[in-house]
């Protein structure tokens, strides 16, 4: 595949970034009753479909994962679980599109860097990952579609608040992740957040992450979930509860963490952002970077859920 002109500005970089601090959104609040919701971590009612799941957390006999343990886990998942194919064709038969999946996450998933140029032609595979190219083609306009549930500041709470829901696509009544599922009809969600209240306990993060699970399972969606490269809580406690998720209601998990710590500086730029390189799979020089790490390590995390779904080979 030849390979289009692509060129960051380091204005953009700049201001990018500048977005993209951990320990608190970066969007104002306009008013002190949001701003006491926001400060609570609590979110607010979202419209839900009564849904009998199959899928619980006290189902699965998995064992909760120690600390330790979700560090030696494949970056990439090794097949879905049966549930999960369960939720899949019950997806399918809602009318979810086989050839769509969204995005909920913060400033890591903006697509100026995060898998649009698997739609807009800026990338090379080379010869040991040229078997995506399948996957890139069947998921074609998803993978620089800009998430109504995905920006930076918008943290695992603040995607269930209405706060940040978009007028322009959205009703006064629904979050952004509820918006975002309708909007887009996903039988995927890749799930990857960085960023949390500095000031505010793990568990607070934990709580609210399984609130976005059960809600995507409800819809009948299959979520991914993603670790993160970073330590900025100094304890790994976030992508221990990511783990720990996964585990409870047996998801695929990418394990994203994995694929950067081998590299210089585990692909951080400084505590939480990642170092940029485009994405020439084939270039040795290129993969020692975080950026290009963290979009084929996606792409492989849809291609393998994808083709496990479907018992594809």
């Amino acid at each position: 595949m030849s390979i289009k002109p692509f060129l960051i500005p380091t204005l953009l970089l700049i201001i990018f970034l500048s977005a993209c601090t951990p320990g608190a959104s970066t969007t104002p609040v306009p008013s002190q009753a949001v701003a006491t919701d926001m400060e609570q971590d609590t979110a607010l009612p979202v419209e839900t479909t009564t849904v009998t799941l199959t899928v619980k957390p006290e189902d699965t006999v998995v064992p909760t994962p120690a600390p330790e343990d979700w560090k030696s886990l494949p970056i990439v998942p090794e097949g879905v679980s049966d549930a999960m194919k369960e939720v899949y064709q019950r997806g399918l038969a809602d009318g979810h599109f086989a050839d769509r999946f969204s995005k909920f996450g913060d400033c890591l998933n903006n697509p100026t860097y995060f898998l649009s140029s698997f739609d807009d032609g800026t990338y090379q595979l080379g010869e040991e990952y040229a078997y995506l190219q399948d996957t890139i083609d069947h998921f074609a306009g998803s993978w620089s579609r800009i998430s109504i549930a995905s920006k930076g500041g918008m943290n695992v709470a603040a995607v269930q608040t209405l706060y940040y829901t978009n007028p322009e696509f959205c009703s006064s009544s629904e979050s952004p992740m509820v918006c975002e599922i309708r909007v887009n009809n996903p039988s995927i969600i890749l799930i990857s957040y960085s960023e949390w209240w500095a000031d505010k306990p793990t568990a607070g993060f934990e709580e609210r992450l399984r609130a976005v699970v059960d809600y995507v399972l409800s819809q009948n969606v299959v979520p991914i979930l993603g670790t993160k490269a970073d330590n900025y809580e100094g304890d790994d406690s976030i992508n221990t509860a990511i783990a720990r998720i996964a585990f409870d209601y047996q998801l695929p998990l990418w394990n994203f963490w994995a694929a950067t710590y081998p590299l210089p500086l585990h692909g951080l730029s400084d505590e939480f952002h990642l170092t940029f390189s485009q994405n020439i799979f084939d270039d040795p020089v290129r993969m020692e970077s975080g950026w290009p790490w963290r979009n084929l390590t996606a792409l492989q995390t849809i291609d393998a859920v994808y083709r496990s779904l479907n018992e594809l080979p």
